[in-house]
């Protein structure tokens, strides 16, 4: 079994995020790249499979500095001998999509493959609001999606549209496209050159661009390993299951996650699809190791703390946790794979408003105490 690493991109301690605007100071953002340094060398060393982050913009309050998962996916690469980056992910309905896939191209060639990618709806309003990649798009959420409401129906469209187009950049040399949100080239053509009939494709008898593609097309083949992040909603797993991409889930209701396995099986199978139990999905939550039960209750407390404080109110519900000793976490995931079948599991950890010292600490007990249960390394040094 393969085990990740997934940061949240806190910034500061409690009492720095209380005092307010931390996301603004610039000492607390060089801390920040520092720890981040310090947690990526050690994983490269202890035997994770990837270092991730998410994206978000325009976080003042200090919460999640995670904006530009390209730049952090390279800071990972700079850091790291064997570690994958994983851009997990970016927020489709924000971006021009064929430039999100030239851009993780590049970043595939740069990681020379050591590159995961997953991408996600956006359910921050603030920034999706204001990053709109096509006007009158908005963020959505679990209360959206259960209510099946426009916002939430418009969201879903352009996001589909865009992962049918990273793919088909991806995939093809030279290709167009034409859908509700997205024309590529644009409708008539783009005006041509001499030098694309000479050296290039894509351009009719005319001069006039009919078709365009990507340089560099991705350095694995034919893209990274897609991810679809975080899904609860089984419209987005049955959108998985066609496009290929692995699920991650952070639900302790494992009815919940057995259900959505399923579906995702029967789903892919639709399209003709087979899909083993192991690639359906990853399983993992926050991590909170400790033989002491005074410490993980005042440890579950913090995170519960900057969850209540900002993710509940987003419509974000609390995730699963891995808490107790070795013993009680190898049986929480020991219970979850027998019923699940996965053989990849995601650690949300105490990043950014928990001490280094602590975190490493907890870092290394998990690889040389739980990992081991499940895992052997491999020749590069990897948990597998």
């Amino acid at each position: 079994m393969k085990f990740s690493l997934m940061q949240t991109g806190v910034i500061g301690r409690r009492h720095e995020l209380e005092a307010g605007m931390a996301g603004q100071r610039p000492e607390l953002y060089q801390r920040f790249l520092e720890e981040m340094r310090g947690y990526i060398q050690l994983a490269d060393e202890l035997g994770y499979d990837a270092y991730c982050s998410p994206e978000h913009h325009l976080q003042i309050e200090g919460f999640e500095i995670t904006n530009h998962p390209g730049m952090l996916g390279a800071y990972v690469g700079l850091h790291a001998k064997r570690l994958k980056a994983g851009l997990l992910g970016y927020v489709l309905p924000t971006h021009n999509p064929v430039r999100v896939a030239e851009e993780i191209a590049t970043l595939d060639h740069m990681l020379e493959g050591r590159l995961i990618v997953g991408f996600t709806r956006g359910y921050h309003a603030r920034w999706v609001d204001a990053y709109a990649a096509v006007r009158g798009i908005g963020a959505t959420n679990v209360r959206h999606a259960k209510a099946k409401n426009e916002q939430d129906a418009v969201n879903r469209e352009i996001f589909e549209e865009s992962v049918r187009i990273v793919k088909k950049a991806w995939e093809h040399s030279t290709f167009s496209f034409k859908g509700k949100y997205w024309e590529y080239p644009p409708a008539g053509g783009s005006a041509g050159h001499p030098g694309y009939a000479e050296f290039g494709a894509g351009q009719d008898e005319d001069g006039i661009v009919r078709e365009i593609g990507i340089a560099p097309r991705p350095y694995t083949n034919p893209h990274p390993k897609l991810y679809g992040a975080f899904a609860y909603s089984m419209r987005t797993v049955d959108m998985w299951a066609r496009e290929g991409g692995k699920q991650i889930v952070f639900a302790n209701d494992l009815d919940f996650c057995e259900a959505l396995w399923n579906r995702y099986t029967e789903s892919a199978r639709k399209v003709g699809r087979d899909v083993s139990r192991a690639d359906v999905g990853a399983w993992g939550g926050f991590l909170i190791l400790t033989n002491s039960r005074e410490e993980a209750q005042a440890l579950e407390a913090e995170h519960r703390w900057f969850w209540d404080k900002w993710f509940i109110p987003h419509g974000q519900q609390f995730p699963n946790v891995l808490i107790g000793t070795p013993d009680d976490i190898s049986r929480q995931i020991e219970q979850a794979h027998d019923r699940l079948g996965f053989d990849e599991c995601f650690l949300m950890f105490g990043q950014g408003h928990l001490e280094p010292g602590r975190q490493n600490e907890e870092l290394i007990r998990f690889a040389e105490e739980v990992a081991p249960r499940f895992s052997t390394k491999d020749e590069a040094g990897t948990l597998v």
